[in-house]
């Protein structure tokens, strides 16, 4: 038994905290991982992490690597994937990736390469966690660790928590999302998937209480919600009201959405730009139920880890020095 191989990809910003990037290899290699593709870490252009040759390189290099790793991890959001999605070799990446047990994990940018790989190869990839934002923390989150192993490697994972929302639900359908700009920067383009019947969660940082609501309606106008079996909200992070909004706020804004929505809305999932993370595979098919305060999202049919791979133990945090 060997454990997983982990391959670091930067499709967006650079890596400006090097510190957490240092303690996110550190704390993977304590797990028994190997981690390769340390370049990346040192690629510099503007606000990127290096040219976006490079940057699309480190995807397309999967549909040839002569041995491909257990996992391609994101290093950091940002912003830069975008830019990538025209050069990215879909054809020779369904070819290879389809059907094996390589996964590739992000969220925030990455965002816009899972609704890129889904829409143009049906390839199944995560929202999780990241090199540097989660496995480089100063303090290690036990929620965010144990999920992301579990979720990799078991058949069927769930994710439980508890929920503001007073409605009983119980539906299943495909599940997808990730990042609320980067779902809608891709609206209209051939790179936004159009999924029926779907579970979709979405997150995001720092955008004021009125443009959440507006990118939410943004979707709701586009037919988006409409088209799904319920949406989940996650992890809004620093999206404070400025003085001229007079205390309207996120609840506000989730609030008016809820009015307009003709779907049920739930609350307080835990993903996004918080320590504590689900991880959550884009594209397969998920069952939530919603009961007394309490939700359930489980899936299956998603990629995992070999059953060849050993995984480290989902309840015990590594140690660095």
């Amino acid at each position: 038994m060997t454990f997983p191989t982990v391959r670091l990809i930067a499709p967006s910003g650079y890596p400006h905290d090097r510190d957490a990037m240092s303690r996110g290899v550190a704390r993977l290699r304590a797990a028994g991982c190997t981690v390769d593709g340390l370049g990346v870490l040192d690629r510099v252009e503007h606000r990127f992490a290096g040219p976006d040759e490079a940057r699309a390189a480190d995807l397309n290099a999967l549909a040839t690597a002569p041995a491909l790793p257990d996992l391609a991890l994101a290093v950091r959001g940002g912003y830069g994937a975008t830019r990538l999605l025209e050069h990215l070799h879909y054809g020779a990446l369904k070819e290879r990736l389809a059907g094996s047990n390589t996964l590739l994990v992000g969220h925030s940018d990455f965002t816009a390469i899972q609704l890129a790989l889904y829409a143009k190869s049906g390839l199944v990839t995560f929202g999780g966690p990241m090199l540097g934002p989660d496995f480089g923390a100063p303090e290690l989150n036990g929620l965010m660790w144990e999920h992301f192993w579990r979720a990799v490697g078991d058949a069927e994972a769930t994710a439980n928590w508890t929920t503001p929302t007073a409605t009983e639900l119980d539906v299943e359908g495909p599940l997808w999302g990730g990042n609320l700009a980067m779902l809608c920067s891709l609206l209209g383009t051939p790179y936004f998937p159009v999924i029926e019947g779907g579970i979709l969660f979405v997150e995001d940082i720092g955008e004021p209480p009125f443009r959440i609501e507006r990118l939410l309606y943004q979707l709701h106008l586009a037919g988006v919600l409409d088209r799904q079996r319920a949406l989940v909200l996650g992890h809004f992070t620093h999206c404070r009201p400025h003085s001229y909004d007079n205390g309207y706020d996120t609840e506000a804004a989730f609030e008016q959405i809820a009015r307009v929505a003709r779907i049920p809305i739930i609350r307080g999932l835990p993903f996004g730009h918080e320590a504590d993370k689900f991880t959550l595979p884009f594209g397969v098919p998920a069952r939530l139920r919603v009961a007394a305060g309490q939700a359930s999202l489980s899936f299956s049919g998603h990629p995992r880890l070999s059953e060849a791979v050993s995984r480290p133990d989902p309840g015990t945090l590594p140690q660095i020095p």
